[in-house]
This record gives structure tokens, sequence and C-alpha cells, in this order.
């Protein structure tokens, strides 16, 4: 009984010192500010109670949500560790650790998410360097009626490339080829601001060398992705589905320019169509399906939700469909039992934002302000109260502030990858969330923003917006240059 009544009183409390601070916690967005003067009531909790407070440092994604109890934090440490594992070729006395591959892309899930932030892009092409934090998704069109109709159902996200699968790995394991190499090549292009102060923008070119299992198939679609931060992932999954629908406006029914719609994608575990909210087109609809499709995809490990133990390896590859597999009955017949899947999912979802820095600073107020201004509030959506949840008290009737509408939105042509995922088209990309993008430096090492990691500071993301964000990047544009570092310095405080 005590169980249950706790994290009963625990909603209960929350919503109580909501409703104190004028907080509705019906399912709708909450309500802009008007007054840039101050700081909003709750705002410095960027994670609501689970928000942490410790040194906002190169460890700053990798802390507890605030809110968890000592005990719960084994859970949390266990999932972490699995997090971090490096997984081996099978067969191997660690019998625990093995299965990776036979194609993959990283040897564990913290090499693609530095420090649990974002990927980055490789400093050079390869050998000089490799792109392990950084991937290409493979596609076709559709080919016939059959693969017309599943897409038209949402069974499958694409059609993959017939050889190769859903995306290119560029390691194999011992007596294996990789798939081949991602090289990208880069053209620098000056942009001019109202004031001459210049912007070099780098336009990115892919192409994949020496690949390993013959030709590509004539209409290839590839779409680069670096991996996204980790923080606040719990509390996006909780944030209710008619919050996130009621801000769509497919049709631009207001005329104000926008319209983000929602990606309607397959979820496996419900087999049914769902809401698309996690990756940079909202192509997986909960956290479970995006933690196991990377296992799988990234790293060649079967799972519960994910049993293939060749991971992306096609009918076409058969030497990598000979290799050996880590399966064990210790294991549950597969490589990640369904015990270490929970503790991993129990981690991804609670891993803490960080407090927002500098909230009451005039020069971070102002750009707050501007920031409205200029409409990036619009795709941005800054607040949520996520919703109640018995079973993940942490996480529910929280007041959050992740900046996403967690639509999706035509970006421009300048950043379309003209690949479709799902409902999602090829100039259409998830709103990102901006919590915790001022600590990108600090926790990854490097500044890589969008979703090929194309733009080295926040000035140049803004820049590259098109499509339905083109009004706002012309009001950034015409910006004076002290006006442009007070947007900077709001957005670093996230």
């Amino acid at each position: 009984m005590k169980d249950y009544i706790q994290p009963s009183m625990q909603i209960l409390l929350r919503s109580l010192i909501l409703a104190a601070l004028g907080v509705s916690t019906s399912y709708a967005g909450t309500q802009a500010t008007i007054d840039f003067s101050k700081p909003e009531p709750g705002e410095q909790l960027s994670g609501g109670a689970t928000t942490h407070f410790k040194l906002a440092n190169a460890k700053a994604f990798g802390h507890p949500a605030a809110n968890m109890s000592f005990e719960q934090q084994l859970d949390f440490r266990i999932g972490n560790g699995i997090f971090r594992k490096l997984w081996v070729a099978a067969p191997s006395s660690t019998t625990a650790s093995d299965g990776l591959g036979p194609l993959y892309n990283a040897r564990s899930c913290m090499q693609c998410h530095t420090r649990d932030g974002r990927g980055h892009t490789p400093d050079a092409n390869w050998p000089e360097d490799n792109a392990v934090s950084m991937f290409l998704r493979l596609s076709i069109p559709a080919q016939n009626p059959e693969q017309e109709q599943l897409l038209l159902e949402r069974r499958v996200s694409s059609i993959p490339e017939p050889t190769y699968g859903n995306q290119l790995q560029d390691f194999a394991v011992t007596g294996l080829q990789a798939e081949g190499k991602m090289q990208i090549s880069y053209t620098e292009v000056q942009i001019r601001l109202a004031d001459d102060e210049a912007v070099s923008l780098r336009h990115p070119s892919y192409s994949i060398e020496n690949p390993g299992f013959g030709s590509f198939h004539p209409e290839l679609m590839i779409s680069p992705r670096i991996a996204p931060a980790m923080i606040g992932l719990g509390l996006l999954e909780q944030i209710p589905e008619q919050a996130i629908l009621a801000l769509a406006d497919p049709e631009d029914k207001n005329g104000d320019g926008i319209s983000g719609r929602a990606n309607q994608v397959w979820d496996n575990q419900k087999q049914q169509i769902s809401l698309g909210r996690f990756g940079w087109k909202a192509g997986s609809p909960t956290l479970n399906q995006q933690n196991n499709s990377a296992f799988n995809g990234d790293i060649g490990i079967s799972t519960p939700y994910a049993p293939k133990p060749s991971g992306d390896c096609t009918v076409l590859q058969l030497a990598c469909l000979q290799m050996p597999n880590g399966n064990t009955e210790q294991q549950e017949g597969l490589e990640v039992s369904s015990e270490m899947n929970r503790v991993l999912l129990f981690y991804s979802r609670h891993i803490a934002v960080p407090a927002r820095r500098n909230v009451a600073d005039p020069e971070v107020l102002k750009g707050k302000e501007l920031f409205h201004s200029s409409g990036c509030a619009s795709c941005h959506q800054p607040s949520f109260v996520t919703a109640e949840t018995s079973e993940l008290p942490m996480l529910s009737q929280q007041l959050i502030w992740p900046y996403s509408d967690m639509l999706l939105h035509d970006m421009g042509e300048g950043l379309a990858d003209n690949r479709p995922e799902f409902a999602a088209n090829g100039r259409e990309w998830r709103t990102p969330p901006l919590w915790g993008i001022g600590l990108t430096k600090k926790v990854s090492g490097k500044e890589n923003y969008l979703h090929d990691g194309r733009a080295r500071t926040l000035l140049e993301a803004i820049i590259w917006h098109g499509g339905e964000a083109l009004t706002s990047r012309k009001k950034v544009q015409q910006l004076s240059s002290e006006e442009r570092n007070q947007l900077i310095k709001f957005l670093e405080s996230l």
C-alpha cells in the first residue's frame, strides 16, 4: 500500500504547487509570457522537480533525476553501466557482453552520445578520423504496390536499401568487411547580416566510399544524423499527446506561416499507429522503441523488442548472416535480456536536465524577449506540464521547459535531406528541444548543431533555418550585433 500511496501523494502535491504558480495542469501547453522584466515562475527548473543543480561541467548530462530516491539510484547506475558497456564480438568468455555486430556503428551507446550529450561530425574523413557518433540512414523509394501499401499504412518508416539495409554500418567484426565509409566535403558560403557582420556557413556534401557488398541501388536516398543529447527524454515521453496535437496546424489555418505536423509512426509493441516523438524526424513513438532500434541497428545487438541477432544485415549479406552471435540462455536467448533492457530504459528516462543559468541576468532576459519577438517560440514551445502517471511518479505533473513543440516543420531546401520517414517528408524535421544546449561544448567537447552537425555555432544554426522558420531567421539577421549577442546569451542559458 505504501508504494501505491506515495506516488499518488507526490502527484497531488505537484498539482497543488503548479496551481499556486498559476500554471494550468490541463493538456494544453502553458501560456507564453508577455513580461520579460523578470524570470517566469519555475523557469530555472528546466525539468521541474527532476532538475539537478550540480556543476555545469563536462558531467552535467550524467546525473539522475533530483527527486529520485537512494534506492532507485541503484537501477539508474546499473542502467548507466549498460549504456557505457563496450560490446565485443561473439563468441567470447564475457557472454554478458558479446554479440557485437556483425556490422555496427559503435561499440557502446556512450560512444555516440558523448557523456550523454550530442554527437559530432568527424574532424576528417576515414582513415584520418571516424564518424563514430554520426551515420547515414539509407532507403529507396517504393518499388512495387506492396511496398507502397506498407508505407501508406505506416507499417515501415521507409523502404531499406536492398543490400545495405536501413543505415550504413562503417565497422565490422573480424572476418567481415564493413559496408563502407561516409565521406563529407564542405563548401563555405559567406552570409552578410544587417550590420555587415559575416557568418560562414558550411554546405555539406555526402558520399560513400569502399562499398563492401557491391553497388548501391540507383535510387538510393541518404540522410546524415548525429546522436542527440540524452537529457530529459522521459519527460518528453510524458508530455500528453493532446498537448502536442493542440499545437499542430498542418493547414496553417491561423495564417502565421507555421504549419507543424505530427509524425504518425508504427508502434512495434502496440502494433498500431502512434504519435512520433523521438529521433530527428520523430520516427519513434516511445523511448523503449528508440532504445531497442539503436541497440539493434547501431551496435548489432538483439533485444526483447528487436530480436534479430545479426542487426541490420540483409538477406543479400550472406557472410554477415553466418557470423556467430551472442544469444545465450542466460540472456533469455538474446544478447540483451529483458532486465538489461528495463534498467537501460529506467536510466534513459531519468537523466536529469541541468538547471537554467543566469535566468535573471538583464542580458539574458532581453535575449529571451528577442527569442519570442523573432517568432522562435512559435516552434520552440517553451513549456509543458507532463501527464499524471502513477507508474512514473518522478516524471508526473512536472512543469518542464524543453523549448520544443515535438512537431515536424518544413525547414527549407537548405536543410532538406529529401528522404521521407513515416509521415515526414524530405524537408521536415522535428523541432529539437533546446534545454541544455548552452552546455554542448562543455559536455561533448565540440559544438555541432542541427541534424548533421554542420552548424559550428548557435548563430550558424539559426541562419540555416528556412521554410517555415524563414521569417524568424530574417528577423534575427536584421538584429544589431548587441541584440544578436543577447539572443545567444539566452540560448546559452538554457
